[in-house]
């Protein structure tokens, strides 16, 4: 992906609003797209304009995936995984290195978005990593941005979704209401202003 395509346009801004049906906030980047150019994955600074720390650096936005990751879990895959974690040392290294790259790369967002260091959250990934699997949205999210091979639970959950969504599949005409009115209200817990 060019830098251009990893640019936030207005236009995707305004889809990811659309997405996630609240207005979106602090995108520094698209790190993953559909394969019609739509956003898949918004790359969010580690610290919101409104000051609060914000360790989930990719967002899964695209409402099919998330739908059917949110099965997923409902179906309780975290557990399962969490299990295999403490049983198999190979999937452990690998769920811990995906911890680090997700640090690391965090690290670069942060650089890129013009930030300061955000302290309350070094060390401090996201999804339940590196000990446990709390959030397939977030390793799902991980894995589109990073490619394969970086975050092997988010890849096996890429997996998993292969029935209902695959990178090679465009679901985007019928995922969410594109003649919406941009929403402009926040009503998410990540509002709170700094006093």
């Amino acid at each position: 992906m060019t830098q251009h395509e990893a640019t936030p346009s207005e236009q995707d801004l305004e889809t990811l609003s659309r997405q996630l049906r609240r207005p979106v906030r602090d995108v520094v980047e698209i790190p993953a797209r559909c394969r019609c150019g739509n956003p898949l994955v918004a790359a969010t600074a580690p610290r919101l304009s409104n000051g609060i720390p914000f360790p989930t650096t990719y967002y899964l936005t695209h409402p099919t995936i998330v739908q059917a990751v949110s099965r997923l879990e409902a179906a309780g895959v975290m557990a399962e995984m969490t299990e295999r974690l403490a049983d198999d040392a190979q999937l452990a290294a690998g769920h811990r290195a995906a911890h680090e790259d997700y640090l690391e790369r965090r690290e670069q967002i942060r650089r890129r978005a013009g930030l300061d260091p955000v302290w309350e959250i070094d060390g401090v990934s996201a999804g339940g990593m590196p000990g446990r699997v709390k959030c397939l949205h977030v390793l799902v999210g991980h894995a589109l941005a990073v490619g394969p091979g970086i975050t092997p639970l988010g890849d096996e959950t890429l997996e998993r979704l292969a029935e209902e969504w695959t990178p090679q599949t465009c679901t985007c005409a019928s995922a969410w209401d594109h003649d919406a009115e941009v929403p402009t209200e926040d009503l998410s817990r990540h509002v709170r202003r700094r006093s």
